[in-house]
């Protein structure tokens, strides 16, 4: 019996240690307002085009988002450019292209049909140029990331000196929202780096929000869609609902009377 006693313990024990160490590891991320979350949330339009300027002009240089098309950024529920300012947005990426009639590749300008320009032409270059660390790509990064938004918005506000104590490589930087805290990319956002052209005052906080929104609708393009399905959904059970209720009350009813 007192084997069973020590064995139980021990089992209790392997399981409630991993268990505390993660509840003393979990970090509390900042919160904001996201316009989509909810039944009836939607992507604020001004949000996702601005969020497209800042990964734009300061995201892409190292990150690609290659399941993304030109053609998306004048899509119904995502930025909704108009198709003359998708059409000019493409054409100011040059495209590899090819091979022509003499079997030679080269460029020319985008069109909405074609994929985002990845920055790098593969995983090795992009290693290369970022001291041997690879920058993901950012189509689903979202939901690639435990957190979510809720961390890609915390993590790119993050970055501080790290605590005494805590010596960094070259190259590393400290982020409190990072796992483990050390972080080979740097910080890349300061007030007042991108002019937005609709006057909003460019914060690290603002374009923070504005690019994880973007980021969010590049993974879930058709959310506001699934909202509005998972609104009728809930209706019709609703009224399905009420009707059988008053169906089976009424089939109920006749039994009783006629016992």
């Amino acid at each position: 019996m007192k084997n069973f006693y020590r064995v139980l313990s021990l089992v209790t024990l392997i399981f409630l240690i991993p268990f505390n160490l993660n509840s003393a590891e979990k970090i509390e991320y900042l919160k904001t307002d996201w316009s989509f979350k909810g039944l009836f949330g939607k992507f604020d339009r001004g949000a996702l085009q601005r969020g497209y300027q800042v990964y734009t002009e300061v995201c892409s240089s190292c990150h690609s988002m290659k399941y993304l098309s030109y053609r998306n950024l004048a899509e119904k529920g995502g930025p909704e450019f108009t198709i003359e300012q998708a059409k000019a947005i493409a054409a100011s990426f040059e495209v590899k292209d090819g091979p022509n009639a003499d079997g030679d590749m080269f460029t020319r300008p985008g069109r909405l049909s074609d994929k985002f320009v990845m920055p790098y032409d593969n995983v090795k270059a992009a290693q290369a140029a970022n001291g041997g660390a690879y920058p993901p790509d950012m189509s689903v990064l979202v939901k690639a990331r435990g957190g979510g938004v809720d961390y890609i918005y915390s993590l790119l506000q993050g970055y501080e000196d790290p605590p005494a104590g805590i010596s960094l490589d070259d190259g590393v930087y400290y982020n409190k929202y990072m796992y483990g805290n050390k972080i080979k990319m740097s910080n890349q956002l300061s007030d007042g780096l991108v002019e937005y052209g609709d006057g909003t005052k460019s914060t690290v906080e603002q374009m923070s929000k504005d690019v994880t929104t973007f980021l969010m609708w590049a993974a879930e393009p058709h959310l506001e869609s699934r909202h509005q399905m998972g609104f009728k959904v809930i209706v019709y059970l609703t009224i399905l609902t009420i009707l059988v209720y008053f169906s089976m009350k009424r089939i109920w009813s006749r039994i009783k009377t006629e016992v």
